[in-house]
């Protein structure tokens, strides 16, 4: 097989991923944003909103500073550019993946299986005819309408929910219900599927579960521009060994190469129209749901960085912080930083910050100028940082201010 160097592999996953150039200077517009998105083919969803919302950043690291509300429109207007469901996690994807997807995603801990079988099939029912007659409701506006029992079971990790978001869960991972977009409060509203994909035939599509693996590894394939059968699987959380055989297929038809990286003994897998820049010359901020970061050990192997998402660490027990953004500059991560838009007070916060080893002199000029230009886009006035971190006083020099 080819092989490549761990050089060369990265700077083709940052190609592939729109992370290998400085951005445009153009504004972003719908018809950029719609590019990128497919590029991606995935934009994670998630719920915190300590910086803004998860699937906002990555078009701002690709981008730079564009309105959110173009990227709205194309998830909550028809006809529909993107639909939820779940890939990654809950996700924004391309229509036409939908029904690949529910060949495939099985999130039956969130479903509605263990609850008593009359009473799951009379909330379907009803919930199903009040979603019919109706226009996209969130599931607060169902359970009003139903006079639903809002008793939240006693006991469970996380997500103690009613009886009537169980099954409207459940219907949403089955493919029975879609949303329609999310509120200003980040709740889905659900709508039929059939109202909410541009094409109604998607919605009742069944599609062979080794043909829907074939095209989902191969749009994985091209996200990534080369990786290992285990982060391809990753990326829409398909099983690994299926993934690799859909991908040992497609390289015997020729839509893929197999090759490896510094001789290693895993077989990794190549798209034919990834590019291979001979230099990496981009610089961003990411989001810790980006899809660069999705796979960790892929960041380790190629980057050299540990990355861990610290959220639900004890914050006494925290290394980082707890909203980390890890910093690329060129073909490198030199830093990662804890970041906090305080909204009430104009301020972006930077409650940590370090470089990692063997980060440039200019990191902290660079970073600064980016923290400066993500504070410009969420519509805050300044700066902060606060004095933890090995890279904090540096970047407060050049931030201008040090909390």
């Amino acid at each position: 097989m080819p092989d490549l160097t761990t050089a060369h592999a990265r700077r083709i996953l940052l190609a592939a991923q729109g992370l290998h150039r400085p951005r445009p200077e153009a504004e972003p517009t719908r018809r950029r944003i719609d590019t990128v998105v497919r590029r991606l083919q995935v934009l994670q969803l998630d719920s915190v909103n300590v910086l803004t919302r998860s699937h906002y950043l990555p078009l701002f690291s690709r981008l730079g500073p564009y309105e959110p509300a173009l990227l709205d429109a194309l998830s909550a207007r028809a006809p529909r550019r993107l639909v939820e469901y779940w890939a990654h996690e809950a996700s924004l994807v391309p229509p036409e993946l939908f029904p690949h997807l529910r060949a495939w995603q099985r999130r039956t801990w969130m479903g509605a299986g263990s609850m008593p079988e009359a009473q799951r099939g009379m909330l379907e029912t009803t919930i199903l005819e009040l979603l019919d007659r109706s226009g996209p409701l969130t599931g607060s506006a169902i359970q009003r309408r139903l006079g639903a029992d809002r008793t939240r079971p006693a006991d469970g990790w996380g997500w103690r929910w009613t009886a009537a978001k169980r099954v409207l869960e459940d219907l949403f991972g089955r493919g029975i219900l879609g949303s329609a977009g999310r509120t200003a409060q980040f709740e889905r509203r659900y709508a039929p599927i059939s109202r909410v994909l541009p094409d109604p035939a998607l919605a009742t599509l069944q599609i062979e579960r080794p043909a829907a693996l074939a095209v989902l590894a191969e749009r994985a394939a091209g996200a990534l521009g080369v990786a290992s059968a285990r982060s391809i699987a990753d990326y829409f959380r398909t099983p690994v060994r299926p993934t690799r055989e859909a991908l040992d297929d497609l390289v015997s038809a020729g839509a893929l190469e197999a090759v490896t990286v510094d001789r290693g003994p895993e077989r990794w897998y190549l798209h034919p129209a990834a590019v291979r820049p001979r230099r990496a010359g981009g610089r961003a901020l990411l989001s810790p749901f980006d899809s660069l970061v999705f796979d960790r050990d892929r960041l380790h192997r190629l980057f050299g960085v540990h990355y861990r998402i610290e959220i639900y660490t004890p914050a006494a027990r925290r290394v980082h912080g707890y909203y980390v953004l890890p910093f690329l500059l060129g073909d490198a991560i030199v830093a990662r930083v804890d970041l906090k838009a305080d909204r009430a007070s104009g301020r972006l916060l930077v409650r940590g910050t370090h470089a990692e080893p063997g980060a440039p002199p200019g990191t902290a000029a660079e970073l600064a100028d980016e923290l400066r230009l993500l504070a410009r886009w969420l519509g805050l006035d300044d700066v902060v940082v606060e004095d933890r971190g090995n890279l904090a006083r540096v970047l407060a020099v050049e931030a201008g201010r040090l909390a």
